[in-house]
């Protein structure tokens, strides 16, 4: 299934699975977006595990974004969440974790969880309009290039 953005102006952005040959372009967006990337074989491994999800987020031809989440019995983790930096604050990663949920919950998933750092304010806000709780927090569980250390917040959102 795919999703179409219509609003703002995103009638061409689909979200829909990413395949194994996407795994250069999502390394690279992640790369991008945090301080420690993953390779694209971590990419290609993930997409070969059957208790993972991920779906890409599709301009055209080019990727421009991606959702990755590990599941279980009837829960499952967000592991990472990437929309590259020209695209931000459009409303696009909102669409891209809203299906993506659809997704889990069709698949049985009643529970999701997810780590942030606790000063990532825009991924916090996203997170919070998209029905995540706080439900508790990791003290220094992120470490900078730097070496300063800085707290996860872990959320939660029932699907059912």
């Amino acid at each position: 299934m795919t999703w179409l953005a219509e609003f703002w102006g995103y009638a061409d952005a689909l979200v829909e699975p990413a395949t194994l040959s996407d795994s250069p372009k999502l390394a690279q967006l992640h790369a991008a977006s945090f301080h420690s990337g993953w390779s694209e074989e971590e990419f290609a491994d993930l997409l070969s595990q059957r208790n993972t999800l991920v779906h890409r987020l599709r301009m055209g031809r080019r990727i421009i974004g991606f959702i990755a989440s590990r599941f279980g019995a009837d829960e499952a983790e967000i592991l990472s969440v990437a929309v590259a930096s020209g695209y931000r604050g459009r409303g696009l990663s909102r669409e891209l974790l809203l299906t993506h949920l659809g997704h889990l919950a069709g698949r049985g998933v009643a529970k999701v969880f997810l780590e942030v750092e606790e000063n990532n304010q825009p991924a916090r806000r996203l997170y919070q309009r998209s029905g995540f709780e706080i439900v508790g927090r990791r003290e220094r569980y992120y470490r900078q290039p730097d070496g300063e250390q800085l707290n996860a917040l872990i959320m939660r959102r029932d699907l059912s």
